[in-house]
C-alpha cells in the first residue's frame, strides 16, 4: 500500500495546488471583473456629463431659436405689409398700360387706315406712270421719225449748198 498511499498523497498534493490556483483565478477574475465595472461606471458617468451638457446647449439653441423665430414674424409682417403696397402700386401701373395700349391700338388703327390711303395712292400713281410710259414711248417714237426727218433735209441741204453733186454720175455725191 505505499505505492498507493504515496499515489494518494500525489493527487492531494495536486488538488490542493489546483485549489490555490482555482483562487487565486477566481480572485483574479473578481478583481478584473470589479476593475470592469470600475471602467464602465467612469465611462457612463463621463458619458452622462457630456449627455448633460450637450442637453443644456440644445436648450440654449431653442431658446435662441425661439428668439430668432419672433424676429421672423415680425418680418413677415412688414413683407406681407409690403406686398399689399406692391398690388397696389402694381394695379395703378397696369391700368396706366392699358391707357397707353388702348391709345396705341387707336394710333395703330389711323396708321393703318393712312397705310391702306397711301397704297391706294401709290396703285393710282402705277396707273398714271403705266399712262406717262405709253406717251413718253409715243414721244420717243416722234423724236426718232423727226431725226430722221432732219437727217434726211441735213443730206438734202448739203446737196443744194454744193450744187456739183446734183449732177447725175457726179463723183461728188
Amino acid at each position: 500500500m505505499s505505492e498507493l498511499g504515496t499515489v494518494g498523497r500525489q493527487a492531494r498534493n495536486r488538488l490542493s495546488r489546483l485549489g490555490i490556483r482555482g483562487t487565486t483565478l477566481m480572485f483574479a477574475a473578481a478583481a478584473l471583473a470589479f476593475a470592469g465595472t470600475g471602467v464602465l461606471m467612469f465611462n457612463m458617468s463621463r458619458d452622462m456629463s457630456e449627455m448633460t451638457r450637450v442637453v443644456s446647449q440644445m436648450g440654449r439653441d431653442v431658446s435662441s431659436m425661439a428668439g430668432d423665430m419672433g424676429f421672423m414674424i415680425g418680418d413677415m409682417g412688414a413683407m406681407a405689409e409690403s406686398m399689399v403696397e406692391g398690388q397696389t402700386g402694381m394695379a395703378g401701373e397696369l391700368a396706366r398700360v392699358r391707357a397707353g395700349t388702348d391709345f396705341m391700338v387707336h394710333d395703330m388703327r389711323s396708321m393703318n387706315r393712312n397705310i391702306d390711303d397711301l397704297t391706294a395712292s401709290i396703285r393710282r400713281m402705277s396707273g398714271d406712270m403705266a399712262g406717262m410710259d405709253d406717251a413718253t414711248a409715243r414721244m420717243n417714237q416722234s423724236v426718232f421719225a423727226v431725226n430722221e426727218a432732219m437727217g434726211r433735209m441735213s443730206v438734202d441741204m448739203n446737196r443744194m449748198t454744193r450744187p456739183e453733186s446734183l449732177a447725175p454720175m457726179s463723183p461728188f455725191r
